[in-house]
């Protein structure tokens, strides 16, 4: 009856590890890079905008107006043409603007319609409610893919400015602008870090093909748990018009509490002895930590980091959940065989039980 009850409940944990799948915890809301060697901000915005709030998403890819205020902002394109107006009665966006397909893609490569004209009327199509967009502003962001900016290019081994950019803007009948600058740092040295991820995933697999007991691997299944709880928790502010900052981290904290639970329970495993139950949460659990740092993984190799804690830490939480992911499931399959002999009652413990009658 125990051997039935424990793969009852590997049969449950593997059921919550399928309900993370479909929400895996990641670093970004909403998709994109969760790492970048590029970095844009805001450094003013002039003159102040009361109930206007502007932010640069995606380490200078996307462009943030939120206008809560009773004027309405209009947004030029890159031809000085009315592109953009948010306010009160939501987004609009002008048909005839070369802006509106050009900003569909990261590097407008994309053919303009034959009516498109920055010089004829506005065409004006609603496309929210809601008084506040995201787009791919062009002024923001680097726009060669594959190549770097010359000034990188002539010294890759320290960080530099790429380029100071403005977005002008109309308050009601008022010019402003937004200022900003876009950065590059270096990243990382892949012959420091690299071994250091390999070292990771070589531990954690030891747990279960070396070491004498499950202990060892029953401690290193807290360490998982917490670098998914991290993870979690520093999450960003993601768009506004994709979610709460609230809600964000409370849907990335579903998959990391589900693994806190299962490392909890293979901890205790360990604890009693239970060798190959150890081995089994650690699979469940290596499986669930893949899923959480694999969305994230080009934070590996970029110098920045998209996290709302120190960059750093962010590295370091999504290093651990990789490396120990895969050397869990590792380790967890060679504690099932190796310490399965151990979990099962030696011959004779059972003598003095009740037996059925014939």
């Amino acid at each position: 009856m125990r051997r039935v009850a424990a793969r009852l409940l590997v049969v449950a944990l593997a059921t919550l590890a399928s309900v993370a799948l479909a929400g895996p915890a990641s670093a970004h809301v909403g998709g994109g890079a969760a790492g970048s060697d590029f970095d844009g901000r805001v450094t003013s915005v002039s003159p102040d905008l009361p109930g206007v709030t502007v932010r640069i998403l995606q380490f200078g890819d996307e462009f943030e107006l939120v206008n809560s205020s009773d004027t309405e902002v209009t947004v030029p394109g890159y031809e000085d043409e009315p592109y953009l107006r948010i306010g009160p009665d939501g987004v609009w966006r002008n048909a005839r603007s070369p802006a509106t397909y050009i900003n569909l893609d990261r590097y407008a490569r994309v053919p303009l319609p034959g009516d498109v004209d920055p010089r004829a009327d506005p065409d004006w199509v609603q496309l929210s409610t809601e008084p506040h967009y995201v787009w791919h502003d062009h002024r923001t962001h680097w726009m060669s893919q594959g190549q770097l900016p010359p000034v990188v290019a002539a010294d890759p081994s320290r960080s530099h400015t790429v380029f100071e950019w403005t977005v002008p803007l109309r308050y009601g009948d008022s010019p402003a602008e937004v200022a900003g600058v876009l950065t590059w740092t270096p990243p990382p040295s892949p012959w420091l870090v690299w071994p250091l991820y390999a070292a990771l995933a070589l531990i954690a697999a030891a747990a279960g093909v070396l070491a004498g007991s499950a202990r060892p691997l029953g401690a290193l299944l807290l360490v998982g748990a917490a670098a998914a709880l991290w993870h979690a928790g520093a999450t960003p502010v993601p768009a506004v018009s994709i979610s709460s900052h609230t809600g964000a981290i409370l849907s990335a904290l579903l998959p990391a509490l589900t693994a806190a639970v299962v490392a909890v329970l293979g901890f205790r495993a360990s604890r009693r002895g239970r060798g190959a139950m150890t081995g089994l949460f650690a699979v469940v659990l290596g499986w669930l930590l893949l899923v959480q740092g694999l969305p994230d993984v080009d934070v590996l190799w970029s110098a920045n980091v998209l996290s709302n804690g120190p960059p750093e830490v962010g590295r370091v939480a999504v290093a651990l959940l990789l490396a120990l992911g895969a050397g869990f499931v590792v380790a967890g399959i060679a504690a099932v065989r190796r310490f399965r002999e151990a979990d099962v009652p030696p011959e004779g413990a059972d003598a003095g039980r009740p037996v059925p009658a014939a």
